[in-house]
C-alpha cells in the first residue's frame, strides 16, 4: 500500500500515526527521511509478521505513517521500533516531532507552527484571523485523516479556545 500512489478507492480504514514537525523540511531532509522510512517500512514487522504499511510527507512538514491492520496489527514492540526510527530522525534534524504542545495552521496559503500557548494567545487577542485552517494531529484512521486533518478554524479543535 502506497498512500501517495494509490488510485484505488480506499474501503479499509487504515491506522494512521501522525508525526508533526515544528518546521518545514529542507529538500535534503525530505530525501533522507523518505529513504529511511522506505528502508524501515520494507522490513517493519509485528511478531515476525510483515506489516502492510506506507508513509506520506504531507505539506512538507508532517510525516503520516499508515498501517493496514486488517492484515496484521501493529504491536507495542513494532510501534516502539517505529518510534525509535522517528526519534533518531527527530534528534538528527531537530524537528520537534514529539512536541505535542504546538499548533500548526494554514494562514494565507502558508503552513505555520506556533507553541500552543502562543497560538492560544494570538487567537484570543485577535492577532490570528479566524479565517485560518487548523491541523488536527489526533486523527488515527485513514478515513478520518482524509476528511478531518485540516479543518477551517470554526470546525477545528481550536474554536473551543477563543
Amino acid at each position: 500500500m502506497k498512500i501517495e500512489e494509490s488510485s484505488i478507492i480506499e474501503t479499509n480504514d487504515y491506522r494512521v500515526i501522525i508525526y508533526p514537525a515544528s518546521r518545514p523540511f529542507t529538500a535534503k531532509e525530505s530525501k533522507i527521511i523518505a529513504e529511511r522510512l522506505y528502508d524501515f517500512l520494507a522490513s517493519w514487522a509485528a511478531h515476525g509478521k510483515p506489516l502492510s504499511s506506507s508513509f506520506k510527507i504531507e505539506k512538507n512538514q508532517f510525516i503520516i505513517i499508515c498501517v493496514d491492520e486488517e492484515k496484521e496489527a501493529a504491536s507495542g514492540c513494532s510501534i516502539d521500533a517505529l518510534g525509535k526510527v522517528m526519534r533518531e530522525l527527530d534528534t538528527e534534524f531537530e524537528l520537534g516531532l514529539f512536541d505535542r504542545m504546538k499548533a500548526s495552521f494554514v494562514e494565507n496559503g502558508e503552513v505555520k507552527t506556533l507553541k500552543l500557548s502562543d497560538f492560544k494567545s494570538k487567537i484570543r487577542n485577535g492577532e490570528l484571523s479566524k479565517d485560518i485552517e487548523v491541523f488536527d494531529f489526533s486523527k488515527n484512521t485513514y478515513l478520518d485523516f482524509l476528511s478531518h486533518f485540516l479543518q477551517p478554524y470554526s470546525r477545528s479543535w481550536a474554536a473551543s479556545i477563543a
